[in-house]
């Protein structure tokens, strides 16, 4: 040890301070006994408490008799800052850092342009006097908290081979890597803690939780990355571990998750359900649950799983019932990472109601859909904002699609004029929104590195892919109107509203120099195509129940210039020649469908990429409904029996 500097304070002052260090830490020993609420009041006192007694310390110079209890004082402190914090912040343990630079300095040494590592491992090495050794490796722990909570497991290994060698001081440390973590920690020997020292939290304690806190951590890390085998096997070391029963929760529904993306649901459900029975305030646990269900198939369980999530979100019940008083560091201050985050997200209401309407509506359960769309549209409507998330993770899609899917819904139970008013408050939100002309300039594909002059590049591309999306929206809010008015009987407004469509269709140039879609505006414009389609089929399909053959004729032929041989625009087409007694060439397009080899159309329905929820119900009210007795006569015409091209 090198010599000491500074005057030791005198012993009446050192023993005042040993007192009031214990009487502090005695009121916290009593608050927490007396439950949850007093233990975090008094959390919140004593953390200034335990501060001003450690700045009095400071007063004096460093020296070898007061660092034990200055440094437990400085301990006691920290425990009460991360304790009373909702998460750590890496900058806080600074207060590590001053009293290490105060431990050099009784040692007649300094480490200012040391890096936080370099000055542990410089304390670490020249520190021999035994009083300072239980003191310094409980705020190694304490240092180790800070970084596992910024997930530099590297550092937080390299810091505990620190101080497992201070017993062989020559021992030089090797370099370690994150996989020697948990059995460094759990190798780590706790020094024995001195009969007079008064601690709010045990080093052992915190030892405890920080092998959980890494095993959770490491785990989530290892799922992120793929390696699901490996998250599982430390995602239950973690479950073994120390923690409150809301983080034991957690750790059960990330157990879940990873055996969902393993493909073994039904392991899945177990882990999710013990999360259930652990802390039934776990939401997360319940989302998960519904989709596990839902890949099973089993649809019934999965909309029950989904309206109990939704009731339990309305009750909002109180976040913090199953968390501990007992430890001020605990396991969910120092997890943190987008994985966490991803998969215990807690839902909105809006959400999940959102979550209800759509899954009804895609299993056909039209009445139950229709009620769920429309409590989502009124929480819309009511303008509860805060109620709908606007982050990346969201079920919630933009909500003019979610209007669209309402209207949907609304037609396939009956309610048409529900649709088209639906429709209407789609086509009016968008009326100002989209420019005369929409052109794409080279497919709208954005620079992968973007020079300094592209921001208002970056801006105008960004306008030109929304005003593409609300072309999108309104020309699909027409054609929903234009089958809903097909539906009530009204031909010559139905003519009028997928006329409409078409025209807004025109805005946008679906071929020409330049005009080729790439990337993600490829899914757009294919819809864009798919809208076109279905409005040329819907409006020629009423010109031949007005008995304008003509003009349904030359509809069904722009369909299949739009999409080449669509079953449903080909079957049209062929009826529109046969009402209009050119039965020859109707039955050359027979042969010549009949002749198309299988595959060779990538529009129709089931191949290729899957089109919007909304246009579900216009696909299939664009079916042709005359397939058999079309074919049945074409069939007496030629003559001869053949396949149905059309099926």
């Amino acid at each position: 040890m090198k010599r000491q500097r500074g005057a030791a304070p005198e012993p009446g002052c050192l023993r005042a301070w040993a007192a009031e260090s214990e009487a502090l830490a005695g009121r916290w020993r009593a608050a927490r006994r007396a439950g949850p609420r007093g233990a975090e009041a008094a959390a919140r006192q004593q953390r200034g408490a335990f501060g001003e007694l450690l700045l009095r310390m400071r007063g004096l110079p460093a020296a070898l008799p007061t660092l034990p209890l200055e440094l437990t004082v400085l301990y006691n402190s920290l425990l009460f800052v991360l304790g009373t914090s909702d998460r750590v912040i890496e900058g806080e343990a600074e207060g590590i850092r001053q009293g290490l630079l105060r431990v050099l300095e009784a040692c007649g040494s300094s480490g200012q342009d040391l890096s936080t590592e370099e000055l542990w491992q410089k304390v670490l090495q020249e520190v021999t006097d035994e009083t300072l050794r239980a003191p310094l490796h409980r705020l190694g722990a304490l240092q180790a908290a800070w970084w596992l909570a910024a997930s530099r497991l590297q550092s937080v290994a390299g810091l505990f081979q620190l101080l497992s060698s201070t017993e062989d001081s020559g021992r030089v440390p090797c370099s370690v890597g994150e996989n020697e973590l948990l059995a460094l920690l759990k190798a780590w020997k706790v020094p024995a803690e001195g009969a007079s020292m008064s601690l709010v939290q045990s080093a052992e304690d915190l030892k405890e939780t920080l092998c959980t806190a890494a095993a959770f951590l490491q785990g989530l890390q290892e799922m992120e990355a793929g390696n699901l085998p490996a998250a599982l096997s430390l995602l239950q070391e973690a479950a073994g571990g120390l923690c409150s029963k809301r983080v034991l929760a957690q750790i059960y529904t990330c157990l879940g998750c990873c055996a969902r993306q393993m493909g073994k649901p039904q392991t899945a459900l177990q882990h999710l359900k013990r999360a259930l029975q652990v802390d039934f305030q776990c939401l997360p646990a319940l989302y998960h649950v519904a989709a596990v269900y839902q890949e099973l198939g089993e649809t019934d369980v999965e909309l029950q799983a989904l309206g109990l999530l939704y009731e339990a979100l309305e009750k909002k019940p109180p976040s913090a019932a199953s968390s501990s008083p007992y430890f001020l560091i605990r396991t969910e201050l120092l997890v943190h990472t987008p994985i966490h985050i991803s998969l215990l997200r807690h839902r909105q209401p809006s959400e999940v109601k959102y979550l209800l309407a759509q899954r009804c509506l895609q299993e056909g359960r039209v009445a139950d859909a229709v009620e769920h769309y429309l409590d989502f549209l009124a929480v819309l409507q009511e303008g509860l904002q805060q109620q709908v998330p606007l982050d990346g993770g969201s079920a919630l899609p933009r909500i003019p699609e979610a209007f669209l899917e309402a209207a949907s819904a609304l037609q396939q139970d009956g309610r048409h004029r529900d649709a088209i008013t639906v429709c209407e408050e789609v086509i009016s939100r968008t009326n100002d929104l989209i420019p005369r002309t929409l052109q794409v300039e080279e497919g709208l594909e954005q620079p992968e590195s973007p020079s300094p002059g592209t921001g208002l590049a970056g801006g105008l591309l960004s306008q030109k892919r929304e005003s593409l999306h609300c072309l999108t929206w309104r020309a699909a809010a027409y054609l929903h109107q234009g089958w809903a008015w097909v539906k009530l009987g009204e031909n010559k407004e139905a003519v009028t509203q997928f006329s409409r469509c078409l025209s807004e269709l025109l805005r946008f140039p679906f071929c020409g120099p330049g005009a080729e879609p790439t990337g993600d505006l490829l899914a757009e414009v294919e819809v864009l195509q798919k809208i076109r389609l279905l409005s040329l089929i819907g409006r020629g399909a009423q010109f031949l129940e007005l008995g304008k053959h003509k003009e349904a004729l030359l509809d069904f032929h722009y369909g299949l210039q739009v999409s080449p041989g669509d079953p449903a625009a080909a079957s049209y087409l062929v009826q529109a020649l046969w009402k209009l007694n050119r039965r020859q060439e109707a039955a050359a397009q027979w042969q010549k469908h009949l002749a198309r080899p299988t595959g060779e159309d990538g529009q129709q329905e089931g191949q290729g990429r899957p089109f919007p929820l909304y246009l579900v119900s216009c696909v299939k009210q664009a079916a042709f409904p005359q397939r058999e007795s079309l074919a049945g006569s074409i069939q007496d015409y030629l003559g001869i029996t053949s396949q149905d091209p059309f099926s």
